[in-house]
């Protein structure tokens, strides 16, 4: 990859971890978690090759419908409060769809199938990136909105990913 190119993503993922991470309005945050998906994938096509680009598609695609499931979810909060705050998620339909569209965006039991096949079509280092760096915009919004959602569907998703992750590692 040309250094310059590399640079560019680089300096992007880092920008729009910056942005989402240090918002309180909700479309600074959808366009911290817009710009790091549009840096990363270039890095997951980096190999041309067929698996690669298959990959790439395939998180841009769930990104893509995560995003849009979080802008629905902060345009009906703010019709229904009339607040574009990330701390102010008030109404319960909001709410849920938030919490559906961070399981998307963590990769969480109910919505897990896209992530093992973008790493599997991937570099090591890009599945490091993936598996770390990536995943602390939609945690941080998680943390901050975490009053507000509903507690026994986290939970349910938690216990859900932690044994199915399990139960996966052992069948390898």
């Amino acid at each position: 990859m040309n250094p310059h190119a590399k640079l560019i993503s680089t300096t992007s993922l880092l920008m729009g971890t910056t942005i989402t991470i240090s918002s309180n309005h909700w479309v600074m945050a959808w366009a911290g978690l817009e710009i790091n998906t549009l840096a990363v994938i270039p890095l997951i096509s980096k190999p041309h090759h067929p698996r690669a680009i298959e990959a790439s598609i395939k998180y841009f695609l769930v990104q893509a419908a995560a995003s849009t499931l979080i802008l629905f979810s902060s345009m009906t909060n703010a019709w229904s409060t009339g607040q574009w705050d990330i701390t102010q998620l008030n109404h319960p339909l909001a709410s849920t769809l938030l919490t559906t569209a961070i399981a998307m965006k963590l990769g969480l039991v109910p919505f897990h199938f896209w992530l093992p096949e973008v790493l599997q079509g991937s570099s090591l280092t890009t599945d490091l990136l993936l598996s770390t760096m990536m995943k602390l915009p939609p945690i941080t919004i998680l943390f901050m909105t975490s009053h507000s959602l509903n507690p026994t569907l986290l939970t349910a998703m938690a216990v859900a990913s932690a044994a199915l992750g399990g139960w996966m590692g052992l069948n390898q």
